[in-house]
């Protein structure tokens, strides 16, 4: 099934969307309209953009599938106007169209033939880039696991499997400009990365390797990740 058979455990997926479930299922009265992690955006737009996203991705691989492939979203513009306006609807509907999402994208990796994984799709029908279709298992999990942090609602990376951790660094890392030079070194993996050319003076990155991936995607660290060099590398935002 993709990238998702050796990158991450295979119920994975499942998991992540339970822990989400649980954790939407937990909300009542104002807990939707407050504030996420993420800036400018509430919970519900969080929320919004995973249901629209799951909706997305699914429908790349019912395409696929079907020997009629669409593209992720119709436009940039378009993605986004989606999302204010699911924002915007009740919570009953908007959790609704969660779980449907989270059920519905299980059942078209479920579908796909095993050769159709090969191919690639588009992100949007005016371009943006492609990308490989045996990729969307893992960018649905990683989609999943990062936003429900960034809920700001109890879970946290710190809850992220350590092996998740490393897949996120894996992807983080690849799209940081190539002028930034510093090395990813956990306390807690036997792995390290290099990002961009790296020798015995390159600054080190240290944390428990939770923290450095959620520092990777341009969320604001914890305390625990420090470089040797003093100030952090500036990280885009993901």
């Amino acid at each position: 099934m993709g990238s998702m058979d050796h990158s991450l455990e295979p119920d994975h997926l499942t998991e992540a969307g339970q822990r989400l479930t649980r954790t939407v299922d937990g909300f009542s009265g104002d807990d939707w309209d407050a504030p996420s992690l993420l800036p400018d955006w509430t919970r519900a737009h969080v929320i919004a953009h995973l249901a629209l996203n799951g909706e997305a991705l699914g429908g790349v691989l019912r395409g696929v599938a079907a020997d009629e492939p669409v593209p992720m979203y119709r436009t940039r513009d378009a993605r986004d106007a989606d999302i204010e306006e699911l924002t915007a609807a009740d919570d009953s509907e908007l959790r609704e169209r969660l779980l449907v999402s989270l059920t519905n994208f299980q059942d078209a990796v479920v579908a796909m033939p095993d050769e159709a994984w090969s191919g690639r799709f588009d992100r949007t029908a005016e371009g943006g880039g492609t990308f490989p279709l045996d990729a969307v298992p893992l960018m649905r999990v990683r989609e999943i696991e990062i936003h429900h942090a960034d809920l700001g609602a109890g879970y946290t990376a710190d809850q992220w499997a350590p092996r998740f951790a490393e897949v996120v660094i894996d992807g983080m890392v690849k799209r940081l400009e190539p002028d930034i030079s510093f090395q990813v070194t956990p306390l807690d993996s036997e792995r390290t990365w290099a990002v961009g050319p790296v020798d015995d003076a390159t600054a080190v990155v240290t944390g428990p390797v939770a923290q450095l991936a959620w520092w990777l995607t341009g969320r604001e660290p914890g305390d625990q990740v420090v470089c040797s060099r003093g100030e952090l590398p500036t990280i885009g935002a993901w």
